[in-house]
């Protein structure tokens, strides 16, 4: 038998949550509920030398932009998951797996609200995403050398080795206190900046990826809650 779907999971903070912790009950406009719910898929593009591919979104992007997140998209009627997190990987990084070199499975679905906090204002967009971790037979040198990254949607991108991502996931969005992460990081992290049609290495502050979304006024640089919970 097919084993049941995971519950999703949300931050503390989810705008669902909050509008019906309110008294009375805050009701969205009519045109914000006949949008519904749409799925989504995220691909945690993992390669065999350990380190998993992030990328930050295009500051024209009316959904978290310029937000670090791992490649994904919607998902249309009919389509299996692992289609949609290929196709968006491909879409978005110009890589495309064959079939063979890789291995998969579900990580957990997670609810997602934008803006993500109802300090930020009343959600516009509501997905269930289904994280994904994919994991390469190639090592980063390798795929990193066929990407070829959308403008349009990806603005850097960045292999992350397994101490950063561990901190990462360590600084959970919405936490009273925060996990523990390794003592010896690095102060900074290389990533490839993406610009008028050509791409340069570069360095970001390790704090960058280890920041906390604000609980007021507007987003900044930071990794995703979602991609948080994933990893």
């Amino acid at each position: 038998p097919t084993a049941p779907a995971p519950s999703p999971q949300r931050p503390p903070f989810c705008p669902a949550k909050r509008l019906q912790e309110q008294q009375p009950p805050i009701a969205l406009p009519a045109e914000l509920r006949g949008r519904g719910v749409a799925a989504g898929v995220a691909v945690l593009l993992q390669a065999s030398t350990g380190r998993i591919l992030l990328t930050r979104r295009a500051g024209t992007l009316s959904i978290f932009p310029n937000v670090w997140v791992p490649p994904g998209g919607h998902v249309e009627p009919d389509e299996e998951l692992l289609d949609v997190g290929l196709r968006e990987l491909e879409e978005e990084t110009g890589l495309r797996l064959a079939a063979g070199t890789f291995s998969w499975r579900m990580l957990g679905l997670w609810e997602s609200m934008y803006p993500p906090m109802l300090s930020r204002g009343l959600p516009r967009r509501h997905h269930i995403v289904a994280y994904l971790l994919v994991v390469s037979t190639e090592p980063h040198e390798l795929l990193e050398a066929r990407m070829r990254p959308s403008e349009s949607e990806v603005s850097a991108y960045a292999w992350l080795e397994p101490p950063v991502l561990a901190a990462i996931a360590a600084t959970e969005d919405g936490a009273e206190t925060l996990g523990s992460s390794p003592r010896a990081l690095p102060a900074t992290v290389g990533i490839t900046e993406l610009s008028s049609g050509s791409s340069s290495s570069a360095r970001l502050p390790t704090a960058t990826f280890l920041t906390v979304a604000p609980a007021q006024g507007e987003d900044v640089e930071r990794v995703s809650t979602g991609t948080k919970f994933a990893l």
